[in-house]
């Protein structure tokens, strides 16, 4: 008997993930724990190992495919052996030594039909209707591509980001024809897609209004030397500026709680642990790995967590609980140049810090006279439907009071 190969469940959070490639083709010898094809969620890759030894006899999604975890996606058995394409599955790709029953017929309407409902009730994850219910979007017209056509997040993603098209394509439609020349066309996949959509979906549920301040940033400059110049054995050469920072945020968190949270639907969940994520830029795009109760680790350890994390996103070894529960997310473009910018919401968080460059700006000192001294770009947006300006402008101030007066932070 055939044995199928099962999409594994990455982490709580993820429901879908898009096969990157197949390393093995229909018709070709595997054996028990090697490679045959690697996929990828919006935010890390992993790679699918077969679960015997035998022959790959069918590939049931294509690269670039969206498949729902726990979904067969492959089956692997003896050379001529017959089997059957799971249901809801597309037609498999088999060899001729495979011969395969065929898979049932769609209905003619299969595109726009609705989901598998119970007692009247549509089938939907508890995510997927949070997001509906939030974004004002009918089930019933949605089509279901989890387990036995079970709507799930993704999908709802996927109508809010369709109805976002539209109004871009009627735009572009009125703008005229495309300019002449020579164009470059790329096809957006993978984890750049996700992003797109995911992006999109903030910017269309989301109320976002961003706040700029800075900080005196002397304290911060001062620290970076002395740990550079520090002996070896203390464990502190590495800190960065961004991690003071990721210690200072953690520690206003604490004194803010109203930033610290998710709005879902209609509720506001406030949490008093701070799970803090921060942006990583990986050659496969914006990754946010996530440094769990950041609020109780020492300056050292927000350090050392943070290199491991990077690193696991830069290698593509980061694992899906590590990508998952943020609580607020510090995304950096100071490194850059960037003084300050417009960070978008990554929901259902409701707030996201801006790090912007050190540049001098002109202060007044007690005496009334002028000086110019280093100052961080700060830039925070939140989401203006459960957290109005005020709020926001003051866990600045108390953000700004930390990061200037960094000595008093670290003896606290």
């Amino acid at each position: 008997m055939a044995i199928p190969v099962i999409l594994p469940k990455q982490g709580q959070s993820v429901e879908t993930c898009a096969i990157i490639g197949w390393k093995k083709r229909v018709g070709d010898a595997v054996k028990a724990g090697e490679v045959i094809c690697e996929v990828e969620t919006d935010k890390a890759s992993f790679e699918i190992e077969s679960p015997a030894d035998g022959t790959l006899l069918a590939i049931y999604h294509e690269a670039g495919s969206q498949v729902p975890v726990l979904a067969t996606i492959a089956a692997i058995g003896k050379p001529g052996e017959k089997i059957e394409a799971p249901a809801h599955q597309t037609r498999p790709a088999v060899g001729p030594s495979a011969p395969v029953a065929p898979p049932r017929p769609a209905s003619p309407d299969a595109s726009v039909r609705a989901v598998p409902s119970t007692a009247g009730k549509i089938a939907a994850s508890p995510r997927a209707r949070a997001l509906a219910a939030a974004n004002a979007v009918t089930l019933a017209g949605i089509r279901g591509t989890g387990p036995g056509g079970r709507i799930i997040e993704r999908d709802v993603q996927q109508a809010i980001a369709d109805q976002g098209r539209t109004v871009q394509a009627t735009a572009t439609v009125a703008a005229g024809p495309a300019p002449s020349g020579s164009v470059q066309e790329i096809t957006v996949t993978g984890v750049r897609k996700l992003i797109a959509d995911r992006m999109l979906v903030s910017l269309t549920t989301t109320a976002q209004l961003t706040l700029n301040a800075s900080a005196d940033a002397r304290a911060l400059q001062e620290f970076r030397s002395r740990f550079k110049e520090s002996q070896e054995a203390m464990g502190l050469r590495g800190v960065t500026i961004n991690d003071m920072v990721l210690f200072a945020v953690s520690r206003a968190l604490k004194q803010h709680r109203d930033l610290n949270a998710h709005f879902v639907g209609d509720v506001l969940r406030q949490f008093t642990d701070v799970h803090l994520g921060f942006a990583v830029d990986t050659p496969r795009g914006l990754i946010v790995p996530v440094i769990k109760n950041a609020a109780s680790l020492s300056l050292r350890e927000i350090s050392a967590e943070a290199t491991r994390l990077a690193t696991g996103c830069r290698e593509g070894r980061v694992l899906p609980d590590e990508l998952a529960g943020g609580t607020f997310t510090v995304t950096n473009l100071g490194g850059l140049g960037v003084e300050t910018f417009t960070p978008v919401l990554n929901p259902p968080q409701v707030g996201i810090l801006g790090v912007g460059s050190i540049v001098p700006r002109a202060a007044q000192g007690v005496s009334g006279s002028i000086s110019f001294i280093p100052q961080i770009g700060l830039s925070l947006t939140i989401n203006h439907q459960v957290v109005d300006g005020a709020p926001g402008a003051r866990f600045l101030q108390t953000l700004s009071g930390l990061i200037a007066r960094f000595d008093l932070l670290l003896a606290q």
